[in-house]
């Protein structure tokens, strides 16, 4: 017998009810964990058990909610519990609307205490001295590569990584009226810029390119001038009462950005194993003929892999290079610990960024 929409409402209704019921049984539970932790000095956040949580259930799992919408759920539900033990202060490159901030609230969840900064640099000092918990930076694009001035400041930053998160990025033309004519200037952060520069190219070949601080910066500055637009998210237009001028203009459908959770080790020590985890260093080699390959030979050997390699000039002058490999796995197995320790012997410089649950 087919039931129809009043009654269909009626049980609906009944679900939430039951719903709010075993998520305020959940936050209690939450409140008594955070006692405990407080007695004993443990930390509130433990992404590697979000990580497992999230995991087992995505596993479990036998009804139509698909994998990606039961983590975003439990991310909100445990973000929401978290904040009951702790409100988290999380620094990002703001202002209001730029992907960092959808990258920190994709990884924490809504329930966090947002500070906003003004560049990469300032996150990284926000969260060294302390007026962040954590902080979220961007790392890599698939479009333009590695994010430069992370990966310099992470050389000699007393902050580790403990997590990441992936976004999937999606860049829209932002300005005050819903139409390409007049436009003068094309404001956003120099990725952006680059990530969109076939379609500028194409459509808008006359107009300057400005460089902002970040998205969210230049779709400000475009609600502030007629000809002026912007290239940011969707939020960043609801921020700023902008139209949406342009769908989508990234010139990869794919372009997705890594972002880093880093913090200090004193407020998170290096995540247990997860199961699916990451390790990440920066290492120098003495510049001689080999040298590089003798890198990758204690990972070969200890079967692990490699996920990335890039490097870095050392700005000596003597055409040193820095290199920043990530790995898969974490120092607490064998293998991993053993290639780390034959790494290490080989260079001149050696730093462990961070081990942490890998992201999907």
């Amino acid at each position: 017998m087919t039931r129809t929409l009043p009654e269909l409402r009626v049980q609906i209704d009944a679900v939430d009810q039951d719903l709010l019921t075993l998520l305020n049984r959940r936050a209690a539970l939450a409140n008594e964990v955070g006692e405990i932790k407080r007695v004993e000095g443990s930390p509130v956040f433990r992404p590697e058990r979000e990580a497992q949580v999230i995991q087992s259930l995505q596993t479990a799992n036998a009804g139509p909610l698909k994998p990606d919408s039961v983590a975003s759920i439990w991310r909100e539900i445990m973000s929401a519990c978290r904040a009951l033990e702790a409100p988290q202060r999380v620094a990002y490159l703001g202002p209001v609307g730029t992907f960092s901030e959808q990258a920190a609230v994709q990884f924490f969840g809504g329930s966090i205490e947002h500070v906003p900064c003004a560049s990469i640099d300032e996150v990284f000092r926000a969260t060294a001295a302390g007026s962040a918990h954590f902080g979220v930076v961007p790392v890599e694009n698939s479009t333009e590569g590695m994010v430069s001035r992370s990966l310099d400041l992470f050389l000699t930053s007393p902050l580790h990584i403990v997590g990441e998160t992936s976004l999937l990025v999606r860049h829209h033309l932002l300005r005050l009226s819903n139409s390409l004519d007049g436009i003068e200037v094309v404001m956003a952060h120099p990725q952006a810029l680059a990530q969109c520069q076939g379609w500028l190219s194409t459509h808008l070949p006359n107009a300057e390119r400005r460089t902002a601080s970040s998205n969210a910066e230049g779709a400000r500055l475009a609600s502030t001038n007629p000809a002026w637009a912007g290239i940011a998210s969707e939020r960043a237009g609801t921020a700023f009462g902008l139209h949406t001028a342009a769908h989508a203009i990234q010139d990869d459908a794919f372009n997705r950005t890594r972002f880093a959770v880093v913090c200090l080790p004193h407020t998170l020590a290096t995540p247990t194993p997860s199961g699916k985890d990451c390790t990440s260093v920066i290492v120098s080699v003495p510049n001689r003929p080999g040298a590089v390959h003798d890198l990758l030979v204690p990972l070969k050997a200890h079967g692990v892999s490699m996920t990335r390699f890039e490097s870095r000039p050392a700005r000596s002058g003597q055409w040193e290079y820095y290199f920043y490999i990530d790995m898969q796995g974490h120092p607490g197995t064998p293998n991993v610990a053993a290639a780390l320790a034959e790494l290490q012997e080989r260079c001149a410089f050696y730093k462990v960024l961070g081990t942490y649950p890998a992201s999907e």
